[in-house]
């Protein structure tokens, strides 16, 4: 059984190789666009799920790994920022707040299925646009929910984090690793 990691994202694979030193990567194409009727609990692990379904429907007998990561203030979802203007919108809004990112991961091979959420929350530094423009300069904002990474130069905008750092980033290493033993996998 080979595990599969169904995202291109380069900080989930660097990620999964901390807890398993052998699998594939293989994107899972699905229309991320955010719905309005989606909470932003329901639509994390929407995402999660359906890039995992995605994939598994290609490898039925490999466990498939989906993960999605989104950012929420005042229970708005902030997605990937679609240009460098709608970065600094975002960047604008949680200056000097508190926000929400929720990490939804998806295991599934066969018929079963495991998933779990995990919740952090962040408070960002009073910005100035000096400060947000000097961020966006680093480009690192381009394929980011809520236009920031905190493992680079996203770091300098947080004041504080409660939960798990690694859920920020976009994979919860702690609780993936808690769930492979029902997968057969350690």
């Amino acid at each position: 059984m080979a595990v599969i990691l169904a995202s291109q994202s380069p900080r989930r694979r660097e990620l999964l190789s901390r807890i398993i030193s052998d699998f594939e990567v293989v994107p899972a194409d699905i229309d991320e666009d955010v719905k309005s009727y989606f909470t932003p609990m329901d639509y994390v692990l929407t995402m999660a799920a359906q890039k995992a379904a995605h994939i598994a429907k290609q490898y039925p007998n490999d466990l498939v790994i989906g993960s999605d990561t989104i950012v929420t203030i005042d229970n708005e979802i902030l997605g990937k920022p679609t240009s460098r203007e709608d970065g600094f919108r975002m960047l604008r809004q949680l200056s000097g707040r508190t926000h929400k990112v929720y990490t939804s991961v998806v295991l599934m091979k066969d018929n079963q299925e495991s998933s779990a959420t995990v919740p952090a929350t962040v408070e960002f530094y009073d910005l100035t646009d000096e400060e947000i423009n000097r961020y966006l300069d680093t480009k690192e904002y381009e394929d980011k929910a809520g236009a920031y990474g905190i493992q680079e130069q996203g770091a300098l905008l947080v004041k504080s984090i409660q939960g798990d750092y690694y859920s920020i980033m976009g994979l919860p290493i702690a609780t993936l690793y808690r769930m492979l033993p029902s997968f057969d996998q350690c």
